[in-house]
């Protein structure tokens, strides 16, 4: 085995947690400068907002393309590459003078970026095997850390300079990611990680066909639509939640990125009880137990801003809706994953593009829907979490059904 090979799991999952987070920080780090850009590009909030749908648009079309490309070639390469371009991108931000250019460069940094992170679930898959939920949940706890502290840091930097500066970090942080790629992420495409053999030389499939594979297993589309909506979910959350708590509920900056961060707190909680109990459980049983708190948190969501209740009872309702489907989340994928080893990278594409796709949805439907109060942000979350609920009992019934037929063959 080279000494590449050699890395132990405790460096390799920061570095793919590390690499995870470019999403999220480019997403969450600039929330609170917001109204700061749109009074320096001289447009309205609502377009700003609307950035935040370009970036999950470009960032799943993306996925289209690199998914597959992932399991054909060089998964060090793909993240070179994906890194590489959000660094050019992030730098190029600060320099636009309208907010066309803004949204422009904003999909092209959320293109390119999925080059880097559609490796990563499968990576994951590879190195955990039947384990992939406690790897990914490993994973998503480290990467979590980043939009705990991103609105903060933005904040600060904003504070200290200007919304450009925010941008500047960002290419920052890519470019030491690159560097630590470059150092330390072992090429998994040709080599097994654990044994360091030389793999069997896989089939070669064209795009079309890596995605009639993973689209034409049955088992698989329940689980890939709750992987969907409880999506819809989160970006509701990410898009509204600046305009809920700044405006709505007439927070601070400082209170809104505490607020921000506790939240962020109960998806690591929930990845960290994931961990402690998935093994044991299964994904199926954990994926069920979330949606049952995440049914009760979301219609409590629901009732105490139609009763507009003061903010202390969103906060508490929020605070385990984040936790629970963020827990649906990596337990959907892993069981979405665990079906198509020799595919990761497709499947990673299919989830993300059908999961950022239906995201970048959240802020036209929520500009839609707007009246000025936090209604329509917890009845869609509610929505989203309903439809999830429909799904997995569907699976529930027809996993019954089948454990029937077979135990009538038997006797």
């Amino acid at each position: 085995m080279t000494a590449q090979l050699q890395v132990s799991l405790k460096l390799l999952l920061p570095l793919l947690a590390a690499i995870l987070a470019v999403s999220p920080l480019a997403v969450d780090m600039y929330l609170s400068a917001m109204p700061t850009l749109a009074e320096h590009l001289n447009t309205p909030m609502s377009m700003v907002q609307n950035s935040l749908s370009v970036y999950l648009l470009g960032y799943a079309l993306g996925l289209i393309l690199f998914g597959p490309m992932a399991d054909k070639y060089s998964r060090r390469k793909l993240v070179l590459l994906g890194l590489g371009g959000f660094c050019i991108a992030s730098l190029l931000l600060p320099m636009v003078s309208n907010i066309e250019q803004f949204l422009s460069v904003r999909f092209m940094q959320a293109f390119i970026s999925s080059a880097a992170t559609v490796v990563v679930p499968g990576a994951v898959r590879e190195y955990y095997g039947k384990d992939t939920a406690k790897g990914l949940s490993y994973v998503s706890m480290i990467m979590m850390l980043a939009p705990m502290i991103a609105p903060s840091i933005g904040s600060v930097l904003l504070l200290a300079h200007s919304w450009q500066l925010i941008f500047y970090v960002l290419a920052a942080y890519s470019f030491i990611v690159f560097l630590l790629v470059m150092k330390y992420l072992p090429d998994a495409s040709d080599i097994d990680i654990i044994t360091g053999e030389k793999k069997p030389v896989k089939v070669q499939l064209s795009f079309v066909q890596r995605y009639k594979i993973v689209l034409g297993n049955g088992e698989a589309r329940l689980d890939l639509i709750s992987s969907m909506m409880i999506s819809l979910a989160f970006f509701t959350y990410i898009t509204a939640i600046p305009f809920v708590y700044l405006k709505v509920f007439s927070v601070s900056e400082y209170t809104f990125s505490l607020l921000f961060a506790l939240n962020v707190l109960a998806l690591m909680a929930a990845h960290f009880i994931n961990t402690r109990f998935v093994v044991a459980k299964g994904s199926r049983t954990m994926l069920r137990f979330a949606l049952i708190l995440a049914t009760l948190a979301a219609s409590a969501l629901a009732l105490v801003n139609l009763l507009q209740l003061p903010l202390i009872y969103t906060v508490v309702s929020i605070f385990p809706l984040m936790g629970s489907i963020s827990m649906i989340a990596v337990n959907s994928d892993a069981l979405i994953l665990t079906k198509f080893p020799e595919n990761s990278g497709t499947v990673t594409a299919v989830i993300g593009t059908l999961r950022w796709g239906l995201g970048a949805f959240a802020g036209p439907i929520l500009a839609f829907y707007y009246d000025g109060s936090a209604k329509p942000f917890a009845l869609l979350m509610f929505f989203a979490v309903l439809v999830v609920l429909c799904c997995q009992l569907i699976t529930w019934s027809n996993s019954k059904n089948s454990k029937n037929i077979l135990k009538g063959k038997f006797q």
